[in-house]
C-alpha cells in the first residue's frame, strides 16, 4: 500500500495534502505537482512511502531543480512510484544508460543460463550485476535545514513519514490527510 502527500511551508506553517500519483510518470511531472501546491516559491516536500519496504522524500523549492532521497533504492525500484524518482543521475549512471545494449551483449548460444563450458556458473559481470543497491540513494541533508539531520534520515525506517512531519513541526496535518 502506498501513501503520498504534499507539505508545502507557508508562512503559517505547513499545509498538507495528500495526492494521487496516478497521473505522475517522470520526475519533471512531481515537481510540477508540487509547485502547484504551493502560492509562492516556498519549499515542499512530496512524501511517498511504501508500506514497511520504503520511503521517499522530494524536495522543491521554488524553479530549483528537486532534490531527491530515497531510503532504499532497490526496493524502490520495484515500485512504479518509485521508479520516477530513481533517476540516473540519482544512481550515478549516464542519461539512457539502462545497461548493456544488444549490440554489446556476447549472444553465442549460451546466454540461458549455461557457461560455454557448461558448468552453469553464470558470469557476475553480466548488466544484471549493476543493480540498484539496497541503501538509501540520493541528498541525505535534504531536510538539514528543516530539523532532521543526515544520520537521522539514514536510520528512519518504520512510519519514517510521521517522523518527519514530527521534526517539522507538522505532524498534525500530515495526520488529517492520512
Amino acid at each position: 500500500m502506498y501513501f503520498a502527500a504534499l507539505l508545502a511551508r507557508t508562512e503559517d506553517g505547513w499545509e498538507a495534502s495528500d495526492t494521487e500519483l496516478d497521473d505522475v510518470e517522470t520526475l519533471s511531472d512531481l515537481a510540477d505537482l508540487a509547485r502547484e501546491a504551493s502560492t509562492e516559491d516556498d519549499t515542499v516536500l512530496v512524501l511517498i512511502e511504501q508500506e514497511d519496504a520504503w520511503f521517499g522524500v522530494v524536495r522543491v523549492d521554488g524553479e530549483d531543480d528537486p532534490r531527491i532521497y530515497v531510503s532504499d533504492a532497490a526496493a524502490a525500484a520495484r515500485s512504479s512510484y518509485g521508479e520516477i524518482l530513481l533517476t540516473d543521475e540519482l544512481l550515478g549512471r549516464e542519461p539512457g544508460d539502462d545497461g548493456a545494449d544488444l549490440d554489446s551483449l556476447d549472444l553465442d548460444g549460451t546466454e540461458d543460463g549455461e557457461d560455454e563450458d557448461g558448468d552453469g556458473d553464470g558470469d557476475e559481470d553480466t548488466p544484471s550485476a549493476e543493480a540498484v543497491p539496497h541503501s538509501p540513494v540520493g541528498d541525505v541533508e535534504i531536510l538539514d535545514d528543516l530539523g532532521v539531520t543526515a544520520k537521522e534520515l539514514r536510520i528512519l525506517d518504520d512510519d519514517a513519514l510521521s517522523a518527519i512531519a514530527e521534526a517539522l513541526g507538522a505532524s498534525e496535518v500530515l495526520e488529517t490527510v492520512r
